[in-house]
């Protein structure tokens, strides 16, 4: 019987190895030992818990947030009423005006040619069937006491029909706002013109952009009417500083 070739174990490192496995097993050492202590009586450890998986649903797309409403262009602004009376029917009834929103609008008050013409920018959220009956109304009724203004002096007018939280001042004015808030002052004619709201401006065909100087003389269809422009009657409720203020500027505006 042929025996198998012997290799050589200094030249074969698989020869060497198995020479090197003999040798400890002829030693009696048949398992690997390791100088690490361990804790053989030690309770295994826990598996680690996988993580919960909670359902995520698929990812929607964002709705955009709603922009301020463009206003609609207003109808037949080349025919505007002609005469005050007139003017207030379709303040109340036109349905270009405030996109035919008629529920909710007041009309102005007072006599054309009043002695003041005092221009709000909408009624008073409490505001039914007279503009300015609210806390805001009494606040200019105790200013025309000041003054010694009556009642029957003064004609009171919003710039919108129906109390309109958050308005957007400019896509009114480029509806033609402004339009209809000018012809309404040329038809009231009063002698002074007394405006709450320093956003108002813009209506009455003042351009910031141009001058930081707020209008004084209220200039259209050929008249011409001495302008004050205040805060507003909300800012000017609570605030003793604003109204001296005012009260200094109506002063030094009357003479």
């Amino acid at each position: 019987m042929n025996t198998p070739a012997q290799t050589d174990p200094r030249t074969d490192p698989a020869a060497a190895l198995a020479a090197v496995l003999d040798w400890w097993r002829e030693a009696g050492v048949d398992h690997a030992f390791s100088d690490d202590p361990r804790t053989w009586l030690a309770e295994p450890a826990a598996p680690e818990p996988e993580p919960e998986r909670s359902y995520t649903p698929p990812l929607m797309p964002a709705k955009p947030a709603p922009g301020p409403l463009a206003a609609a262009p207003l109808a037949g602004l080349d025919a505007l009423p002609a005469t005050l009376a007139e003017f207030q029917a379709w303040w109340l009834a036109e349905p270009s005006l405030d996109d035919g929103q008629l529920a909710g609008r007041v009309p102005p008050r007072g006599a054309e040619g009043a002695a003041l013409m005092v221009l709000v920018d909408h009624p008073e959220v409490e505001d039914r069937d007279v503009l300015l009956s609210s806390p805001q109304g009494r606040l200019l009724q105790a200013m025309f006491a000041a003054m010694g203004i009556g009642s029957e002096q003064a004609y009171i007018a919003a710039c919108l029909p129906r109390h309109m939280p958050l308005p957007d001042w400019a896509a009114l004015d480029a509806a033609g706002l402004g339009q209809v808030v000018r012809h309404h002052i040329v038809l009231a004619r009063p002698q002074r013109l007394l405006v709450f709201g320093r956003h108002i401006s813009p209506l009455l065909g003042h351009d910031p952009a141009k001058s930081a100087e707020p209008l004084r003389i209220f200039n259209h269809e050929g008249q011409s009417i001495p302008l004050l422009i205040a805060p507003g009657l909300a800012n000017l409720a609570g605030r003793p500083r604003s109204k001296a203020g005012l009260w200094q500027a109506w002063l030094d505006w009357t003479g």
